[in-house]
């Protein structure tokens, strides 16, 4: 199922002009179900994305051959996952930043096998796999104060601790799964 939701444009798209960035949706058959991987960025002084919860990947770079190729570098740079062997499933929709001003390409992978190991590196303090039962249980459906931002309430994902996934991330899993026709839900 996981396979037919992607775009099928699975051809390496041009690097674009403007702020781009591209992420790796890895996908793997887990012991309860299908599971993606997650990241959690490491705390740094500075860095509007210290400690969310993400995808792996980053900004695209002027010698990246196109934005697939970003999300396979970055994931390799930041974790040690070498994409090459994995399945290429196409792409989900692109998103544009709220308050900054990125487009970003989320690429889908099928790993297949066992979890590979993996090795963070200084831009990431932890991996996690996530069944994608967990991710749309409406019970994990949670209404969030960003830190940053109390004042406002964003919409997220309860995960493991205190963890939550939300902003960019959130929608590009609302995107994955009205595309697997089990849309998120969240308190108003």
């Amino acid at each position: 199922m996981l396979r037919e939701i992607f775009d099928e444009d699975r051809d390496p798209v041009p690097v674009p002009t403007g702020a781009r960035a591209a992420v790796a949706a890895v996908f793997r058959e887990g012991e309860h179900g299908s599971e993606l991987l997650f990241i959690e960025r490491a705390r740094r002084e500075g860095d509007p994305w210290s400690g969310h919860m993400a995808l792996p990947g980053g900004r695209v770079d002027p010698t990246d051959e196109h934005v697939m190729a970003t999300a396979e570098r970055e994931t390799r740079e930041e974790i040690s996952l070498d994409l090459g062997p994995a399945e290429r499933l196409g792409r989900l929709a692109d998103l544009h930043g709220g308050a900054r001003p990125i487009t970003v390409s989320a690429f889908g992978y099928w790993l297949h096998g066992p979890r590979p190991e993996l090795q963070p590196n200084y831009e990431v303090a932890d991996t996690l796999w996530i069944p994608l039962a967990e991710l749309a249980d409406p019970s994990r459906a949670v209404a969030y104060p960003y830190p940053l931002r109390e004042q406002e309430i964003f919409p997220g994902i309860a995960i493991e601790g205190d963890r939550v996934i939300w902003g960019m991330t959130l929608r590009m899993l609302q995107d994955l799964f009205t595309r697997l026709g089990r849309p998120l839900t969240f308190p108003v």
